[in-house]
């Protein structure tokens, strides 16, 4: 009996060669699925982080920021970038119907230069009205941020406590946001008070674009959230048409391309999940086959020393559950080391928002994939199970078969 239980694993280690490659085929089973289901999900997790971190249904910016500069670009993929208009527009959006809360967001563009610890987007925002960063602020810091105070993104290599220096005026770094996946990991936020410092000292070293701007009298967007009762695209051409040299957008517009994007890699790794898994089926249901082929006079052996038909198909199904296991593992392990250290590499070779999901979901995918792996080999090991129930001892072992 011992002996019985011991067959499958020294079957497997007495075959090397042949082991190796049913591990091999399940490594890449499982690393497919796993690290394909781990992609579509951190991509749709970006993308609703993306979503929520916009957190308004318009912004308004002036025209010639769609004109000039790649809006999308300076908003949604972390390019540096800036643009003003003034506080009048401001107010006559105000007085438009069908304003809900409504907040003003100013923005500057650092630079590499001596003048600066280095190029990153600032945005300053109005403590008073936000609706859209200060909730998010407030999960890593719960104070007021003082004149001169920073929040900085999750990817910048700034920690709490350090001094950034933008335009030759020193800031503090009050806190470190949670990642999001998303361009605002590069970016730093300020109150009010303190960007409409930075900007006057961009000013005074003659190196903003515009020279013509007091601080105090420019906006760089507002954000807007529609009053109940109303839509947001009669807003929107509301706003269009009465408010001169501005362009309202809708944000989900302005996500829509990503969303179209995700759609298209998300569909793309899917078809390979299932492609591979279906391969790897068919491959695996080969080896076994093969495998079987070449072991019928040792499984003749083994029905005359008395083991039963049944016994020999549970020798094939548990080398087939050895393998399978060891090499899903294997496979999520090197998921794991692929997608984890370099998650912001990904996101930027995509140029998609890309964030994984919480642990206990990545650990549902590991689960799931070791599944997919264990019923691809069974489903394979089935069928040479039935061809060994089915042998006959005499033919085989006089060499007739």
């Amino acid at each position: 009996m011992k002996l019985s239980k011991s067959l499958p694993f020294r079957n497997l280690a007495g075959k090397p060669v042949r082991t190796v490659i049913l591990v091999l085929l399940t490594v890449l089973l499982s690393l497919t699925v796993f690290g394909g289901t781990l992609m579509i999900t951190s991509l749709k997790t970006g993308l609703h982080s993306l979503e929520s971190r916009l957190g308004a249904d318009i912004m308004v910016v002036p025209y010639e920021a769609t004109t000039k500069s790649n809006l999308e670009n300076i908003v949604l993929q972390g390019a540096t970038g800036y643009f003003y208009m003034d506080n009048d527009k401001y107010h006559k959006i105000l007085e438009r119907e069908g304003i809900g809360e409504v907040s003003a967001q100013f923005f500057l563009a650092s630079t590499s230069a001596g003048c600066c610890s280095s190029a990153v987007q600032i945005i300053g925002f109005d403590p008073e009205t936000d609706f859209t960063i200060t909730p998010w602020i407030k999960k890593s810091y719960g104070k007021e941020l003082q004149k001169y105070d920073v929040v900085v993104g999750n990817n910048l290599n700034i920690f709490v406590g350090d001094t950034m220096t933008f335009y030759g005026t020193e800031c503090h770094v009050a806190a470190k946001l949670d990642k999001t996946g998303t361009s605002f990991d590069t970016t730093v936020f300020t109150n009010q008070e303190t960007i409409k410092a930075l900007i006057q000292s961009s000013l005074d070293l003659n190196m903003n674009t515009f020279q013509n701007i007091d601080p105090e009298q420019v906006v760089s967007c507002v954000m807007i959230n529609v009053a109940e009762g109303y839509t947001v695209e009669d807003v929107v051409n509301d706003i269009n048409i009465h408010v001169k040299k501005v362009k309202a957008i809708q944000t989900k517009q302005m996500i829509s391309g990503i969303s179209d994007s995700l759609a298209g890699v998300s569909d793309i790794i899917g078809i390979l999940i299932a492609v591979v898994w279906v391969l790897g089926v068919v491959i695996l249901l080969l080896a076994f086959t093969m495998s079987v082929n070449e072991r019928k006079k040792e499984f003749a052996v083994l029905r005359v020393v008395g083991a039963s038909r049944k016994r020999l198909a549970g020798i094939v199904m548990q080398e087939a559950l050895l393998t399978c296991l060891l090499g899903s593992i294997i496979g999520i392990g090197i998921g794991m080391l692929v997608i984890f250290p370099f998650n912001q590499l990904i996101e930027e070779q995509l140029n998609l928002p890309f964030l994984l999901p919480e642990a206990g979901k990545i650990i549902g995918y590991m689960i799931s994939a070791v599944l997919a792996s264990v019923i691809a080999g069974s489903i394979s090991a089935m069928a040479s199970a039935f061809r060994i129930s089915r042998i006959d001892t005499a033919l085989i072992l006089r060499g007739d078969n």
